[in-house]
């Protein structure tokens, strides 16, 4: 047996004597299902469950471990469980939560469990679970998970940085869905009101004047209101495409035909312009290359309604 061989297997008996994850074996290939595009590293694997509508237990193929990993998918965001079962009548969570993890499980069923896992940079995790393109083979074809739940308006495009390989297709995918009104951008889901028939909509200034973590109350979401009556939003929350959020304090109003502000530093409240004290900048600058960076600010009532929001670019 050659020396490197010899030394190749030796560590990989040490590791696993030692309870230390041996590397699951990658190939190389296409990012994206019909190929084409940037070069990923390519796993495959059996789920064993889906987590909630962005997480997937997977028992990767070549890993040399009986050892499941929980797998985030890349650049899509689902809403959040509050209690979490592998039996869906169990489950519970906000408002289209359930939803995106039905359709997920479908979906791998319909692929028959097994799943293509890509990612530009295998090191690439959140909450230490490995960031990953999710794919489902059905009538022969590879199908992205992230994309079709982003294409139904189940999850927000989430771009990752140095995971980018996706946005393109991704930001198109969720701008078709806000057009048509899918699932998270259907403003009454979740029930009617209130103020449901308020014309609300939402910019954000994403790129503060001079640097932006040294502006921070210069990157700012503006919640506006074109009806003729005062909308009271107490109770309501601003978030970019991750889980940080801003919940508006009770007695907060937008004004008939004026606008709330909300800054993303520190300060002192107003009525019309409060701050969500972040010590750094929360949404990201756009990019005109091929990573195609952007985000979105998105405003959710009570019920879990989104009422306004804007992507960018």
């Amino acid at each position: 047996m050659p020396l490197l061989r010899r030394l190749a297997l030796l560590l990989t008996v040490v590791l696993t004597v030692t309870g230390l994850a041996v590397p699951a074996a990658a190939a190389s290939g296409s990012c994206l299902p019909a190929g084409g595009g940037q070069a990923c590293q390519v796993w495959t694997g059996k789920v064993v469950r889906v987590g909630d509508g962005d997480t997937v237990l997977v028992d990767i193929a070549g890993d040399g471990a009986n050892n499941p990993r929980w797998i985030r998918l890349i650049n899509a965001q689902a809403m959040e469980f509050s209690v979490y079962s592998s039996i869906p009548a169990r489950r519970r969570g906000e408002c289209h939560a359930l939803a995106a993890a039905a359709r997920f499980e479908r979906l791998v069923k319909a692929g028959g469990g097994v799943v293509r896992m890509t990612a530009q940079h295998a090191s690439s995790s959140s909450r230490n679970r490995p960031l990953r393109a999710v794919e489902v083979r059905i009538n022969g074809v590879w199908h992205d998970v992230g994309l079709d739940l982003i294409r139904h308006g189940l999850a927000l495009w989430q771009p990752f940085k140095g995971e980018w390989a996706w946005n393109a297709s991704y930001r198109v995918a969720q701008a078709r869905a806000a057009r048509e009104g899918l699932n998270l951008f259907d403003t009454d889901t979740c029930g009617s009101g209130p103020y449901q028939s308020a014309a609300l909509t939402a910019v954000v200034n994403y790129d503060a004047e001079g640097l932006d973590d040294q502006n921070l109350n210069g990157e700012w979401v503006r919640v506006d209101n074109a009806s003729r009556y005062a909308v009271p939003v107490g109770g309501w929350w601003v978030r970019d495409s991750g889980l940080r959020r801003y919940t508006f304090p009770a007695g907060t109003v937008v004004p008939a035909a004026g606008s709330v502000w909300v800054h993303v530093g520190k300060g002192r409240d107003t009525a019309t312009h409060k701050h969500w004290g972040l010590t750094s900048p929360v949404f990201d600058n756009p990019t005109d290359d091929e990573q195609a960076l952007g985000d979105g600010a998105y405003v959710f009532d009570p019920r879990g309604d989104l009422r306004a929001w804007m992507q960018y670019p």
